[in-house]
C-alpha cells in the first residue's frame, strides 16, 4: 500500500525516482482507501513533472466477496477514489481477481465490466492458493475449488471481449511463490500457461485492435 505513509516521506521517496533520468513514468500501487486529500495533492504535484498511474486493488465489486478476502472497504470508496483521481488527471489500472471462492463466471464478467466503464487499464489475476494462509485452509477443508487452466482461460478471453478498446491490458495472469503454492499447480508452469493463452487468443481473435502489455 504505497500511499499509507505521511506525505512528507512519500513525496521525498517518489521526488527521488520520478526525477530519475532514465524514468519516465511512475506507477504506484495503493488501495483506493489509502488517497487522503494530502496524497491526492501531492500526486497532482508528481504528475505535472511526468505521468503519474495509480494502481487500485479492487480484485471484485461484489460486496460478499469483498467480506469474505476482507477487503475492508466498500465499492464506493473505489467509485470515488477513481473520480478523484481522474479529476487531478491521474490514469487509473484496476486489479481483479479471477477465481475468487464462490464467485461465477458471471460474477467475475460483472466485475471487469464495470471496472471497464471507469478505469484507464486493467490488471487481471488468477487466484492462487499459498500455504499457511486462512485461504488455504479453507481450500484444504473442500469448501471451494480452484479454476482449471481451460477455465482460466475462457474466463480470460470472454473479460477482454467485453472490455472497451480503450482500456489498456497490463496483466493477463501472474505467477504464486513456488515454494508457497498450493494450487492450481498448473499455473506454476508459466510457458504452458503462456502458449495456452495465446492459441485460444488467436484462435477466438482476441486481442484484434486492442491494447495489451
Amino acid at each position: 500500500t504505497n500511499t499509507y505513509a505521511p506525505t512528507e516521506y512519500l513525496e521525498k521517496i517518489f521526488t527521488e525516482a520520478i526525477s530519475e533520468p532514465d524514468v519516465v513514468a511512475l506507477s504506484i500501487a495503493t488501495r483506493p482507501d489509502c488517497l487522503g486529500n494530502n496524497v491526492l495533492g501531492l500526486l497532482e504535484k508528481l504528475n505535472k513533472i511526468k505521468p503519474v498511474w495509480v494502481e487500485l486493488g479492487l480484485q471484485t465489486i461484489h460486496e460478499d466477496t469483498a467480506e469474505y478476502i476482507r477487503r475492508m472497504y466498500p465499492l464506493s470508496v473505489y467509485d470515488s477514489a477513481i473520480e478523484n483521481l481522474h479529476k487531478i488527471g491521474i490514469n487509473v489500472i484496476t486489479h481483479i481477481i479471477l477465481g475468487l471462492p464462490n464467485e461465477s463466471k458471471e460474477m467475475m464478467l460483472e466485475s471487469v465490466k464495470y471496472v471497464g466503464d471507469k478505469t484507464d487499464g486493467i490488471k487481471l489475476q488468477l487466484l492462487h492458493i499459498l500455504k499457511d494462509t486462512d485461504l488455504c485452509d479453507e481450500y484444504e477443508l473442500g469448501k471451494f475449488d480452484v479454476l482449471t487452466i481451460d477455465e482460466y482461460i475462457d474466463i480470460l478471453c470472454d473479460c477482454v471481449e467485453v472490455l472497451p478498446e480503450n482500456v489498456v491490458i497490463h496483466r493477463l495472469t501472474g505467477d504464486g511463490d513456488k515454494k508457497l503454492l498450493v494450487a492450481p499447480m498448473w499455473s506454476a508452469d508459466k510457458k504452458r500457461v503462456l502458449n495456452s493463452i495465446n492459441r485460444e487468443f488467436t484462435k477466438r481473435d482476441i486481442t484484434q485492435g486492442r491494447k495489451v502489455k
